[in-house]
């Protein structure tokens, strides 16, 4: 199996998404079928297959019968990907940064930027979000309700 991982100059490559405290089972003893991924992560089966053709997904185990086996480590990088997917990122750019992560750490300062670009635009949504909020906030003053919250 391909693991993903992410290192700078100098330093030793570190796992690229931390492990989520709360997996289904202990490392070793997670192997997890594509239906239990799909629950565990909020996607679907045909979605999960789908980033593994197109690259997004390094290559995932399977059993003898040949069905997909993940790993804990399946699962911390699923939800990375689902983060980003809230992002807005691209999925032909999510393909891309898994791509420069299997490539190692040449590829630093490029995926570094792809991050960087992809914050910048999540802090514009996030202002536009604001404002469209303090606009409706002002409407529903006007018809003399108030914030609930």
């Amino acid at each position: 199996m391909t693991t993903l991982t992410e290192s700078g100059p100098g330093d030793t490559a570190v796992d690229l998404c931390k492990p989520h405290p709360g997996h289904p089972r202990p490392d070793g003893q997670d192997r997890y079928t594509i239906g239990e991924v799909a629950a565990w992560v909020g996607m679907s089966a045909h979605t999960l297959r789908w980033y593994e053709r197109i690259g997004l997904m390094p290559h995932v185990d399977r059993s003898h019968t040949g069905q997909r086996r993940f790993t804990n480590r399946d699962l911390d990088w699923l939800a990375f990907v689902g983060k980003l997917r809230l992002t807005g990122m691209p999925v032909a750019s999510m393909v891309r940064y898994a791509e420069l992560v299997r490539l190692g750490e040449d590829t630093v300062d490029e995926r570094a930027e792809l991050l960087e670009r992809t914050r910048r635009d999540v802090r514009s949504r996030i202002a536009e979000l604001q404002e469209t909020l303090a606009l409706l906030d002002h409407k529903i003053e006007l018809y003399g309700r108030t914030d609930p919250s």
